[in-house]
């Protein structure tokens, strides 16, 4: 890792802004680093190298004439669910084969606005289903972390395998993600990296490849709570082309980190304490609920009966909504096309060619819930919950002002792990403590707390009020603080 890739997005854009480097030569720096980690790391899909270049180009320009963006000159990695303009765009799948399209994410366009530079898109599972980053069409992307006295490869968690693990090997100064539920959060505890899924609707999902369209939504992977903060003010808008986004005032969320915990409650919610929880994340948690005591905050505990529903009702939802998603993607307009004997043919083989086997099991399993005679009993219950499980967290904040849990039941796995690739449920099991958060529509944040027995990061997640990702971040920079923050050993 160079100098200047191992610079916070803070500290870059002190220096560019003091005019101590410039955005080509920190473009340049990170371009080699992935030039030099790729091969090895698969984070990277495409590398928009000389795009990169232009970019920095305009950037220095702008920070001499003083019209200087938000996040000018900062290189950043895309997710491959974000459409960007001529730039390879395929959400990880054959189906989507060659796909470039002519318009920009309105997410992306808000970041290229305030002066971000394009360094390339990220690997991801496929069409984002997945926990592991094993389900991608470009391959599995490799954990930047290793085990103490292991050379075996981990996973880097998913969907946003690809985001955290540039994010953690200095491969970009931050990334683009999405989460539908905990693919923004589970990555970044496995790297030891911070991420925030903020609010359903605080970024526009116009642009953003569609799994599951009432739960997913962008937000940022960076190095540490500050930087993560930095690149939501810059991602999050109200958009006329997507209403579900939310015409809210977009806070300076920086502003909120060093801010006092005292007075703040808490909660502890007791069913979050799993069968089968590892020692370990369970002594991190209390040792979270420590420093946030210390930190003046009062510790509540408080109950959320219906989590535990909440894992199968999101393997319903979620599943519903990509049957339906995904039902576009028939060779006709675009991407990869099977040629059959007719039209109905040409759908098969293509649809049969294009989408991988957990894409494939999803669909079925959305197709079946929602057909005649099964949507009542499985796809209408599943909503019913659904409300349950926002009405917990409803009730639970009149009390509270945020929650803390553990992000992920245990550190990174290895690529491959037999009992997980045999048992599709049990690799479902990694979002647990996530998927209530997108099922309640609510901020949520990982941050990095320690590290486990083999010298694996683990992370804590703040729960918070809707739109209330203030005080996530305030929260969370207490944490940060206390903790330390986590970078692996380079071996790559």
């Amino acid at each position: 890792m160079s100098e200047l890739t191992s610079l916070t997005i803070a500290e870059a854009r002190a220096k560019l802004a003091a005019k101590e480097i410039t955005a080509v030569e920190l473009t340049d720096a990170y371009i080699g680093a992935i030039e030099a980690a790729n091969d090895v790391i698969n984070a990277y899909v495409t590398v928009t190298g000389d795009k990169a270049r232009d970019m920095a180009k305009a950037s220095d320009a702008r920070i001499a004439e003083g019209k200087a963006g938000a996040l000018e000159g900062i290189p950043l990695g895309i997710k491959d669910l974000f459409s960007t303009r001529d730039v390879h765009t395929q959400a990880c799948s054959a189906i989507l084969n060659r796909f470039k399209p002519k318009y920009e994410s309105t997410v992306t366009q808000n970041l290229w606005d305030d002066g971000a530079i394009m360094l390339g898109k990220l690997n991801m599972d496929e069409f984002a289903m997945g926990s592991s980053n094993e389900t991608s069409h470009y391959g599995p992307v490799i954990n930047p972390w290793k085990a103490s006295g292991s050379n075996a490869q981990l996973v880097p968690g998913g969907s946003s395998g690809g985001s955290a693990a540039a994010v953690a090997a200095h491969l970009c100064a931050g990334a683009t993600a999405t989460d539908t539920g905990g693919s923004i959060r589970q990555p970044a505890a496995l790297t030891g990296t911070v991420g925030i899924k903020p609010t359903y609707g605080r970024c526009s999902r116009w642009g953003v490849v569609a799994f599951a369209s009432s739960l997913d939504q962008a937000g940022p992977i960076a190095r540490d709570v500050r930087d993560t903060a930095i690149l939501l003010k810059s991602m999050a808008s109200v958009d006329a082309k997507d209403t579900t986004s939310v015409d809210l005032p977009v806070p300076d969320y920086e502003a909120s980190l060093g801010q006092s915990l005292k007075g703040m409650r808490i909660g502890i919610p007791k069913e979050y304490r799993v069968d089968g929880m590892s020692d370990e994340i369970e002594k991190l948690w209390s040792q979270g609920i420590a420093w946030l005591k210390d930190a003046g905050a009062e510790i509540v505990d408080i109950s959320l009966p219906h989590t535990k529903y909440a894992l199968p009702a999101y393997y319903i939802v979620a599943p519903a909504e990509a049957s339906s998603n995904l039902a576009r993607y028939d060779g006709v307009r675009y991407g990869l096309r099977v040629d059959g004997k007719d039209i109905a043919d040409m759908y098969e083989k293509t649809r049969a060619a294009g989408f991988g086997a957990e894409v494939k099991r999803r669909i079925m399993i959305g197709t079946y819930v929602l057909s005649a005679g099964y949507y009542d009993a499985y796809y209408l219950q599943a909503q019913k919950v659904r409300t349950l499980i926002k009405r917990d967290f409803e009730l639970a904040f009149n009390d509270v002002d945020a929650i803390l849990t553990p992000a992920t039941p245990s550190s990174a796995f290895a690529i491959g792990d037999e009992a997980l690739a045999a048992d599709p449920v049990a690799m479902y099991m990694q979002d647990i403590f996530t998927v209530t958060v997108n099922m309640a529509g609510l901020p949520g944040l990982s941050v990095p707390a320690g590290l486990d027995a083999k010298g694996l990061p683990l992370g804590l997640q703040l729960i918070g009020r809707p739109f209330e990702e203030s005080t996530l971040f305030k929260t969370a920079h207490v944490i940060e603080q206390a903790a330390g923050k986590f970078t692996p050993a380079k071996w790559w």
